[in-house]
């Protein structure tokens, strides 16, 4: 099981690697150099997918596709607030560093009066908070890759 992890791992790490060069020229059929968006090794935006990994790295990692673009986060409890629980999701749905290319899904619990636990609405601005965080880590990512 480990040796199986530390494959998952070091594959997942070697897509972020290839995927963070950007673009890869071409020759075209009429000899002129043309720029393509390529990344090998990973089905969406690097920079979005390693932002999001340090984003929400306080919150325990319950599953990871970096070829699907899904990253599921197992329940987070403050220990501020431990009446209160949280899980998220997030979805990069393009291989392009674009605001419309993220999609976060966050889950709220509270803890009832026999101690078990009950959904509970998530604040308004809860989900964009967290993508707007990401897509300000990816622009950090991609400005220090570009220098």
């Amino acid at each position: 099981m480990a040796f199986t992890r530390g494959l998952a791992l070091v594959a997942i790490a070697s897509g972020l690697m290839v995927s963070a060069c950007g673009g890869l020229p071409f020759m075209g059929g009429n000899e002129r150099a043309q720029r393509v968006d390529v990344q090998q090794g990973i089905g969406v935006n690097g920079y979005l997918w390693r932002a999001t990994l340090d984003t929400l790295s306080f919150m325990p990692l319950a599953t990871a596709d970096p070829w699907g673009g899904v990253v599921n986060y197992d329940w987070y409890t403050n220990p501020q607030t431990p009446n209160e629980r949280f899980k998220a999701t997030v979805f990069i749905l393009d291989t392009r560093l674009r605001a419309d290319a993220l999609n976060v899904t966050v889950t709220k619990e509270v803890r009832d009066t026999t101690g078990g636990w009950t959904a509970a609405p998530v604040a308004a601005q809860t989900e964009t908070d967290l993508e707007n965080a990401i897509l300000t880590r990816a622009r950090q990512l991609n400005l220090a890759n570009a220098g």
